[in-house]
């Protein structure tokens, strides 16, 4: 998923023309949003084959998830990976293989806010009597979506696509899509059409 996502959602047109370049993982290119979708689809089918409620395993899922952002994104930063746009703050962080400009830390504020931070939230919910099916992975794509467009304003875009109408990044969008979906599912758990 976090491949195809990459593939479809950041780079189509290289992709399109160069099909054998999607086999080279080891050159990168990796997409959350295409690996969450990938895992909700991977969850879905398992779900369905052993008749339990897909939330029942998407709530497990995602209380654990930001573990794995956490460690994904220190080790964006030890790659220099998606690296933030220049700064002049104390905590700036020099990227020698990228250039020799002072740089916010992007990735090290996405471990703090979508590793740690949704952690800690997801935690304190899930410690609470009497939380519904589904409300975890709907509070997981809302948190997550809404600390990741938070994360997006100090991170350069990818090259290769820039910002959308000089305003958005890619992963801005698809993480507004995420709060969208997860209030979806929030107003469905209301309405008690999801059920246990």
């Amino acid at each position: 998923g976090g491949r195809i996502g990459y593939i479809i959602f950041y780079n189509f047109s290289y992709y399109f023309s160069n099909p054998i370049d999607i086999f080279k993982i080891w050159e990168g290119g990796m997409s959350f949003h295409g690996a969450l979708i990938g895992v909700i689809i991977g969850t879905y089918i398992y779900s369905n084959k052993i008749k339990v409620n897909t939330f029942f395993f998407l709530d497990i899922i995602a209380s654990v998830a930001p573990i794995g952002i956490f460690f994904g994104r220190i080790a964006n930063f030890i790659n220099g990976e998606l690296y933030g746009k220049p700064s002049t703050l104390s905590w700036s962080v020099t990227f020698p293989k990228v250039d020799m400009i002072s740089r916010h830390p992007s990735q090290l504020y996405e471990a703090l806010l979508e590793g740690v931070l949704l952690f800690c939230i997801l935690v304190f919910i899930i410690f609470k009597k009497n939380i519904r099916i589904g409300v975890c992975s709907s509070l997981f794509l809302i948190l997550y979506g809404s600390f990741r467009i938070l994360a997006e304003q100090f991170r350069e875009p990818d090259s290769q696509i820039g910002y959308l109408l000089n305003l958005f990044s890619i992963g801005s969008l698809l993480s507004f899509a995420m709060i969208l979906s997860g209030l979806f599912i929030i107003l469905k758990i209301k309405k008690n059409e999801i059920y246990k």
